[in-house]
């Protein structure tokens, strides 16, 4: 269960540099351009754009083109001035960028899924586009000859997609909670394993190559850092959104993850610390600090002529107790509850105030965010909503 987040007073604050407007709909996603002041994007109304900052200090569309269907997502590869264009009506198209950024050239297209792409990633190391989609499939395609290599059904449509170039896996998380590792091979793949944790689809996937570590972001407004490199079946909770989250970015110059969600949070969390699992609820019939039944346990109603009462959970050592027993609410921001949540009251008096200390900073973009990109070379972040703005950010009051 979601903790609800109370507002704090912040002392440093992103600092929003522009706002760039004029499309008629949704910015699906966009990119900031690596060494220069330019925002590519591309919408649910049909355009791709490529906004250059003018001597005036706005931005304006260098590029503006129509696509057949409205676009859906993108990847954007700096090196090669690739861009990949994921369509909803399945198809993803490749241009390239001139070197000026006034024009793009296309370069191929072809039919990757037979509904909405929801995600694409190029990966220049192995010249491969992959990409899932509303079909519940996810493939990968050779990005020179445009040729589909392989796929893979998934439980869901897909929603997050990411890749370890090192050892060749793919993380592919889905509307129904699962995140699935896949060993690809030039045209093969094979299923590593399964995981599930939320209890609402995943929205993104952001992973640290370093740390080997994934994080998962979902409907049911939390995230989970998945230790994968650790092989210990470690999985954190971070609680820090109201709605859900969709979309992550990791700094890991600072190692701080950035949030974003349909509540306009941005959360920066500090990921340089020592972090707890939360514990697993136990089951019981009464409440295990005073023995009071539960409103399901008739027997022990009868017997000791009590009357039933409603079960909860200490969030910091899981037992299931009463109201009673758990009167009292605290931050564990180790634990990933950045917000105040129900603890018994033994665990209450055990937490110190170094233990309450924030490990995660919160700020309002006052827009409903459906991706984020951070440019770690300049301190920026660009988020794009569903108020068909994007937003450009200087994070380094928050991100340093």
């Amino acid at each position: 269960m979601a903790a609800e987040p109370q507002p704090k007073a912040l002392t440093r604050k992103p600092l929003l540099l522009h706002k760039v407007e004029g499309s008629q709909e949704v910015v699906n996603m966009a990119a900031i351009v690596p060494k220069e002041d330019g925002v590519i994007s591309v919408s649910e109304d049909r355009t791709v754009r490529v906004w250059l900052k003018r001597d005036s200090g706005q931005y304006w569309p260098s590029i503006y083109h129509a696509m057949p269907s409205p676009c859906s997502c993108m990847s954007f590869n700096p090196e090669t001035r690739r861009l990949s264009i994921g369509l909803d009506n399945g198809t993803i198209s490749e241009f390239i960028l001139s070197e000026d950024y006034n024009k793009m050239t296309l370069v191929k297209s072809y039919q990757a899924h037979q509904s909405r792409v929801m995600m694409i990633l190029f990966v220049l190391e192995m010249e491969w586009v992959l990409s899932t989609g509303q079909d519940k499939h996810f493939t990968w395609h050779c990005s020179e000859s445009g040729q589909r290599l392989g796929g893979y059904r998934t439980s869901a449509g897909a929603c997050g997609l990411q890749f370890d170039v090192e050892t060749r896996h793919v993380f592919v998380g889905d509307h129904s909670g699962q995140v699935t590792i896949l060993k690809l091979e030039q045209e093969s793949c094979s299923l590593v394993t399964t995981f599930k944790g939320h209890t609402g689809g995943v929205t993104a996937l952001c992973w640290d190559p370093i740390q080997r570590v994934l994080f998962s972001g979902s409907s049911d407004h939390s995230i989970i850092m998945w230790d994968i490199g650790g092989r210990k079946g470690t999985a954190i909770e971070l609680q820090g959104h109201n709605d859900k989250v969709q979309s992550l970015s990791y700094a890991h110059h600072t190692r701080q993850l950035i949030s974003c969600g349909a509540d306009g949070g941005i959360v920066i969390w500090n990921m340089d610390v020592e972090r707890q699992e939360t514990p697993e609820w136990l089951d019981s019939d009464s409440c295990q600090k005073c023995d009071q039944p539960f409103f399901w346990n008739f027997k022990q109603m009868w017997d000791s002529k009590k009357i039933g009462l409603r079960q909860h959970h200490c969030r910091k050592c899981g037992k299931a107790v009463c109201g009673k027993c758990s009167s009292k609410r605290s931050s564990i921001p180790l634990m990933g509850f950045e917000f105040e949540v129900r603890v018994c009251d033994s665990c209450h008096e055990s937490i110190t105030d170094e233990e309450r200390a924030p490990t995660a900073t919160f700020h309002d973009s006052k827009h409903n965010i459906v991706h984020v990109h951070f440019d770690a070379t300049r301190g920026w972040l660009l988020t794009s909503g569903t108020d068909k703005v994007i937003k450009l950010w200087d994070m380094t009051p928050v991100v340093s």
